[in-house]
């Protein structure tokens, strides 16, 4: 065994965002809820409004909470294995039709660019899912990863679009004056 993933195990995306590698890792992880996008593409919570956070540091989480009390559910989306900031977020991935045991691993890489970040996103460990698991849509291989990529491509550009905003001081996460 040569120890390369089979085809389909990873999609890999990066997307310019006009600011520096700090503002990218704060609008990455402090402003999550305000570029993530909605619905149930994205979203566990579905059409429901819930909120997306991070929880700092290693063995922090990804999490979603929608719902109102008692009712309230959470998701654990992920738990982080490596926190760097402003350059490397890593973790494991967790769909919430994973079964005990089943998980992927995103790496986000923050990488300076003239006055701005490249960010990646890398996920794989797609392989150690079984051919037939729901999180596939019946897709295998190069088709599978062209689907993870598009999605995750499309987080992206709503991330840089969020980040945009923000730094023009146009959009939601843009900073208000006193």
């Amino acid at each position: 065994m040569s120890g390369t993933p089979p085809p389909g195990d990873s999609a890999r995306v990066s997307v310019f965002v006009d600011v520096p590698p700090a503002a990218a890792w704060d609008v990455f992880t402090k402003e999550t809820d305000l570029w993530w996008r909605q619905g149930p593409r994205f979203r566990i919570a579905g059409m429901r409004r819930g909120a997306l956070g991070f929880e700092p540091g290693p063995g922090g989480r990804l999490f979603e909470t929608w719902g109102a009390p008692p009712d309230a559910r959470t998701h654990t989306v992920g738990r982080i294995l490596a926190w760097e900031p402003p350059s490397l977020l890593e973790l494991e991935w967790r769909g919430v039709n994973f079964k005990p045991g089943e998980s992927t691993r995103v790496t986000v890489r923050f990488v300076p660019r003239g006055d701005g970040t490249l960010v990646t996103v890398h996920h794989a460990g797609w392989s150690a899912l079984p051919a037939d698991h729901p999180a596939r849509h019946g897709l295998q291989g190069a088709a599978f990863a062209r689907m993870i990529g598009l999605w995750w491509g499309d987080l992206l550009t709503a991330l840089r679009e969020h980040a945009a905003e923000r730094a023009t001081g146009t959009g939601p996460g843009a900073p208000r004056p006193l």
